[in-house]
């Protein structure tokens, strides 16, 4: 796996190293050795995949409070996916930053996010799939989220049409520190 930082503290993209011969391909997705050799001292709990039938279906942005809160390894199946990772730790030099990476079917690339980061993804093709890893059980008392378009942080999604939203994903309340805890 090759590690590359992304402008969110102890957010990488990974690039799968591919082996192969006439018979296809092999790579290693998950290797606890490989993560704590960045610093990421973290263990895998659940893997989850999210399927959207429809192109610009958003979910997100959710987070966990402490200490449920999750890191993530997420790797698009099928389709594709504009991914978003906004960080809400008031200790990280990218507090309240984002960013976002483009996944795609076929192509070898992850995106790991680290925990206290909220996480958010819009479908840029019908029947798309996500599959992702996640370091903590899910706690329902422990959910919360971030309004998708709250207007402190620009995120600048890929949209060509109105969002398909949750019912949940619509009422998120904007974003404030005194009300927002990790």
């Amino acid at each position: 796996m090759i590690f590359k930082e992304t402008s969110i503290k102890g957010a990488y993209r990974i690039e799968l190293e591919k082996f192969g011969d006439d018979r296809g391909t092999f790579a290693r997705a998950w290797c606890k050795r490989e993560f704590a050799g960045q610093g990421i001292d973290i263990d895998m709990v659940q893997a989850n995949i999210g399927y959207s039938r429809h192109k610009n279906t958003l979910r997100g942005l959710h987070y966990q409070l402490s200490p449920h809160g999750e890191g993530k390894l997420v790797r698009c199946t099928k389709g594709a996916v504009w991914d978003v990772v906004l960080d809400l730790r008031k200790e990280s030099d990218s507090y309240k930053k984002w960013m976002g990476v483009e996944l795609r079917e076929g192509e070898s690339e992850m995106l790991y996010l680290p925990p206290g980061c909220a996480h958010g993804y819009q479908t840029l093709e019908d029947h798309t799939e996500i599959f992702y890893l996640v370091s903590e059980y899910y706690a329902p008392e422990a959910e919360r989220g971030v309004r998708w378009n709250d207007p402190r942080f620009r995120i600048e999604w890929k949209f060509s049409e109105t969002p398909i939203l949750s019912d949940k994903d619509k009422v998120w309340p904007d974003y404030s520190e005194s009300e927002f805890e990790l």
